[in-house]
């Protein structure tokens, strides 16, 4: 009866680890004739405290000086502002919520014209019991556009750190479930083993009284 409970305490670490948000560097390598995330995810300090966020993209094009308006999205409905990305871009980011955490960008059928430095900002307004807190959070991309894709091999050796950390992380799981197992199911054991011990004590006691009682009469 005791293996259910560590796997009570997994499912539940795994039901926390799907809330969290982690904030993530967007790719910055796109591939023409081919969609592309732009990711951009800002996270509250404070995740209990209820938020409505606005997330505004701006994009400056190879060559230009200035950055323009290129997408909003507030209260779940975005607008495309640059016409050269009409029905090429959609939202990506987080579904259902005026909490936004998520901002990211999906743009359609990559073209070499969409390589520039995009601008992505979050402006939250935090609401707490007794008054409002606004917080502004910037974030820059610079795409390259090219015709195959590329891995470096820092990306590389990243993506196998990574997976190597996972494993090890998994690892060193099953050992301290394996561990703490062990040590409750020893320590059932010193206690069933201490409850028969005074039990024999007692019943010794009880014959020794009994006995007693006969030489008496």
């Amino acid at each position: 009866m005791l293996l259910p409970l560590p796997l009570t305490l997994l499912a539940l670490q795994a039901t926390l680890c799907r809330g969290a948000c982690v904030e993530v560097d967007s790719d910055t390598e796109a591939v023409a004739s081919e969609g592309f995330k732009l990711g951009c995810i800002s996270c509250k300090k404070r995740a209990e405290v209820p938020a409505i966020a606005v997330v505004t993209w701006y994009f400056k094009g190879s060559g230009e000086d200035d950055f323009s308006p290129l997408y909003e999205y507030e209260n779940k409905r975005g607008l495309i502002s640059d016409p050269r990305f009409d029905e090429r871009l959609h939202w990506n980011g987080s579904k259902h919520t005026l909490d936004l955490q998520d901002g990211s960008i999906y743009i359609l059928n990559v073209t070499y014209n969409d390589t520039g430095t995009y601008l992505c900002t979050f402006e939250r307004i935090l609401m707490y019991p007794n008054h409002q807190h606004v917080t502004n959070t910037t974030k820059l991309i610079h795409l390259h556009v090219v015709s195959k894709l590329t891995r470096g091999m820092a990306s590389i050796l990243s993506e196998v750190m990574m997976y190597v950390s996972i494993i090890g992380l998994q690892f060193w799981l099953v050992v301290e479930m394996i561990y703490c197992y062990r040590k409750i199911a020893a320590a059932g054991e010193e206690a069933l083993r201490e409850s028969e011990a005074e039990y024999l004590a007692v019943a010794s006691e009880s014959k020794d009284n009994c006995a007693a009682v006969q030489e008496a009469e």
